[in-house]
Parts: structure tokens; sequence; C-alpha cells
């Protein structure tokens, strides 16, 4: 396909309008990022757009107008508190969804039974919109799943041969997707970020829910009821990682990297290869520059990304919105005191797997000699321990391990009991133990609720035979002694549940198993 390339002028405004109207494909710029426009009401034409973008069809479209009055044909009705929308805002980068009308057809919906609309505050969208003479359903005009595209340039490189025309209007004002709030639940609830934030809405409507899909991912089977809830969605051709940690954390992490790239703030001393996309505290700037630099990041040649985290209000809403699924919703937390919390099933070999972290330069605390330490030097506890288990759990005023053992792997009540006062004293140990980059290694971290200090939790899982045989050899137990050890850990299935990662130790190269991880996450 010969893709034109239009300018502004009233003539080639009206030569876009034509293409619209005969079916044909137009990306043109908005307020918020640029639009790949088609007829509304041409299911064939709208069918287009998912092929030239390569964009799952269950992906709903947003119905751009020119006039607030020509939302009335799309819905089957306006409600009031629609209306006092559109007088506050439109025209502005806010998309409504109502119940649709028969007008418009699943194509454009996804599936749904609600339309997605809104009257773009840039004037250039609306004259094309009003040459067509038709509404005009537009998806960012980028290959699916690629940073939107805020310049004609980008544009061209995704666009170029696959759609009729593309309108060069120069930058985007806001550089993020306009904000999506569905009116089509008891409260209205924000779908997607954007420059109309939630506390402005509030201002006009009263209370409005965020989707939980906005800051954590869409749940299993979740129906995507806006664009931009997928998964993965505006990631550039390198890994992106999102670091959370303040100015000095994210300094001294990012600086340790090589060959790798920063998306930073202007505050930030980064040594290595970097793009600033704004000051800390400035989320416009932050908005309108970080498609861009995800862009140009591939410009430079990066594969690895450790972009620095947004604050999470206001339009850094829809930074962290847009920033978390280029990552695919991988977080370093630097403020957590532990990088990886390390457990598994007793048995499954986990002590080699930190032998193995630590070689690869990760500090770790090993919470079993935790344990140990605080057995034979806090007083106060064995003292309580012999109150609760009888005083033969204690010898010369240390804790008889063996004897203590035998008496909780019978009881489960006990077992938790014993927890209840262990954990507490082991964790405030381990805390003042804890030394970036740090590997928790801890037997029961769920049982002690530890994962919370770590950003990730890796358990190491072998088959049941394999972990009896070395229960029995490891501890110079019997079959029935080291069969009630293992009955008394959570299941295989919590574990795979309750964990970011899995290893396997039952003869799987546990090396490519550890690096695997560590690239996706480190």
């Amino acid at each position: 396909m010969n893709t034109k390339i239009l300018s502004t002028t009233e003539y080639d405004i009206a030569l876009a309008g034509e293409i619209l109207r005969s079916g044909g494909l137009v990306a043109f710029p908005t307020e918020t990022v640029y639009g790949l426009g088609a007829n509304a009401l041409d299911e064939d034409a709208v069918r287009r757009i998912y092929v030239a973008k390569g964009r799952p069809s269950d992906n709903p479209l947003i119905v751009h107008i020119a006039r607030k009055e020509d939302i009335v044909p799309l819905v089957t009705e306006v409600t009031p508190m629609a209306k006092a929308l559109m007088d506050a805002f439109f025209p502005a980068p806010l998309t409504i969804i109502l119940p649709k009308s028969d007008a418009v057809s699943d194509v454009v919906s996804g599936g749904l039974n609600t339309v997605a609309v809104r009257m773009p505050g840039n004037e250039i969208a609306r004259r094309v919109i009003r040459a067509a003479g038709v509404p005009i359903a537009a998806p960012s005009a980028n290959t699916s799943g690629l940073p939107s595209p805020t310049k004609a340039e980008y544009v061209i490189d995704d666009m170029m041969g696959r759609i009729d025309a593309v309108i060069d209007g120069g930058d985007c004002q806001y550089g993020v997707e306009s904000t999506v709030l569905t009116l089509a639940t008891d409260t209205p609830t924000i779908l997607r970020p954007g420059a109309i934030t939630k506390e402005m809405l509030e201002q006009v409507i009263g209370a409005v829910n965020v989707a939980p899909a906005v800051l954590e991912g869409m749940a299993e089977n979740e129906t995507a009821a806006s664009p931009g809830m997928k998964y993965k969605h505006y990631s550039p051709n390198a890994k992106v990682m999102v670091v959370k940690g303040d100015s000095r954390q994210y300094r001294d992490f990012v600086n340790t990297k090589k060959d790798a790239y920063a998306l930073c703030f202007e505050e930030d001393d980064v040594a290595i290869p970097h793009i600033v996309y704004g000051k800390q505290d400035d989320d416009l700037a932050q908005a309108k520059n970080l498609f861009d630099a995800l862009r140009r990041l591939d410009k430079m040649g990066a594969r690895r990304v450790y972009a620095h985290i947004p604050h999470i209000d206001g339009v850094g809403m829809a930074v962290y919105n847009r920033l978390i699924r280029a990552a695919a919703f991988c977080v370093i937390d630097l403020t957590k005191p532990f990088a990886i919390g390390l457990t598994g099933q007793t048995g499954a070999g986990k002590g080699y797997v930190a032998e193995r972290l630590q070689a690869r330069g990760f500090n770790i605390i090993d919470c079993d000699s935790v344990v140990r330490d605080i057995y034979d030097t806090d007083a106060d506890l064995v003292q309580s321990l012999a109150a609760a288990f009888g005083t033969d759990v204690v010898d010369n005023g240390r804790v008889n391990r063996s004897r203590l053992a035998q008496i909780v792997f019978e009881d489960r009540e006990k077992l938790a009991t014993l927890n209840a006062m262990v954990h507490p004293a082991v964790m405030n140990a381990c805390r003042k133990m804890a030394r970036f980059p740090c590997v928790l290694d801890a037997p029961q971290l769920f049982e002690a609720d530890a994962q919370q200090d770590c950003y990730i939790v890796v358990s190491v899982l072998a088959d049941e035979n394999t972990r009896l045989q070395r229960i029995i050899d490891r501890d110079g137990i019997d079959e029935a002694s080291a069969r009630r050890r293992m009955s008394s850990q959570y299941s295989r299935q919590y574990f795979l549940e309750h964990s970011d990662y899995v290893i396997y130790n039952d003869g799987g190269d546990i090396e490519r198993q550890i690096d695997d991880i560590l690239a996706e996450i480190w």
C-alpha cells in the first residue's frame, strides 16, 4: 500500500476525510497520542485496523466524535452523569463508557455491550472527524504492543505501507492515552488513567473507583473492558524493569549494571547510558516524554532498561500504569530488605540454590543459623520456650533443638505456637543483617509472613521420594519421622501458587534455572 504523508492544510484534511469515509485508514494526531482511524460504522474498515496493528480483536476501540451531540446515536442513553462529565471536560483526554446502541458493532466494542467514546481536545483531530462526516474508531497508531506514538515519525516507522495516510500534526500534548472511565458500573470506575485524574473527576461526579487492573494487572480470564488493560503493552523491544526506590537506592543499583540503560529522572546521578523522562515531581513532563523515551531507547540499541518508578497519584498514576505494562509488571523493589525470599519443601535442596546465588554476588541470610543463634543467646525466649514446651527442651540454658523438633513436628498446634514465639525475633534479626543485594533463605518464609519483605519469592521443589531420602540421610532419622516433617509444611500446590518463580531440584539444570530467573528480575 502507498501510504500518503499529509499536512494539516484544508485540502489534506479533506482528503483524509474522504479516505476515512470510503473505508480507508488514516493516522492523525490527538492531544494524547496519534490515533489510527477508521469509519466506526463500517465493520470492514474497523477490521482493517486490527490487521494493520496486529491487534487482538477482543481489545475494544474508542470511538472519536467532533461534537458532543454526536454521542447520541452511539449509546442507549446519555445519562445525567455522562452529561455532567461532557459539560465539564469535553473536548478533552477523557473517554467515557456507556451501554452501546445498535449502531455500534461488536467489532468496535470487542464483543462487549458497551462503547467507549471521546471528543478529542486536539483541533486537527476534530477537523478530520468533521471532514469524514462519521464517528471514527481509533486506537493508537502503532504496531500492537509497542509504545504509543507521540510523533508522526513513529507512526511512519510502524505503519508505512500498511495504511492509506498519515497526517503529520507535530508532537502530541500529553503523551499518554486518554483517561477511560466506565459509567456502566454501580460506581464510576477508571479503567485506564490519563491526564484527567481521579481527583478531577470526583470534583464533578463524586466518588470514583480505580479498577484493580490499573495498578496490578488483569486477573486470569478477566475480559478487557478498555484498551490498554492487557498484561503487556506499550513495550519497546528492550527488556524493561521498573525499579522502586529513592534516588540514592536507584543510583547505587543501576550504576552496577553492565550493558544496560536507565530511564531516569533529572535528579538521578546515573553513570550508565540513560534517557531522562522528566523531573521526579513533574508527572506531566513524565507523561509527555515516556513513550518517546521508550522509542529512543530502542533506537539506541538498548536491550535492558531499568526505569525509575514514578509516584502513583495524579497524572503519575497514568505514567506508572503505562510503565509497569511496558515492563510486564516486573518491579524491583529496593525499599524491601530482601531481594529474594528463598524457600521450598524440606529436602528439596534449597541450601544448594542459596550457595549458587551467593556465588553470583548475593548476600545470604540463613534463617536456620539465625534461629540457632537465638536459641543459644536469647535468655528470655529460652525461658518462654521452656514454659510452653517443658523444661526438657532446654539444656544448660540453651534450646535442645532436636527435642523441640520431636515435640512440634508431631503436633501442628504446638508447631504453630512455636512459630508465633520465634518468628518475630528471627525476622527482626534478619532485617538488621540485610545488606544489598540480599537473599532471605527461609524454610518457613510463608509461615512467618516474611514474603512481605521480599520483592520476589523463589521456591525450590523436588519430587517426594527424592526429598524423603534426602531428609533421612541429612537428619539421621527414620522414614516415619521424615514423613512427619514433610507433612508439617505447606503442600506443593501452596508453594506453586504463592511463589513468583520455582526451581525444580530433581535432576534438572539448576544453574540454567537460576540464570533464567535472574535474567527476568535482575
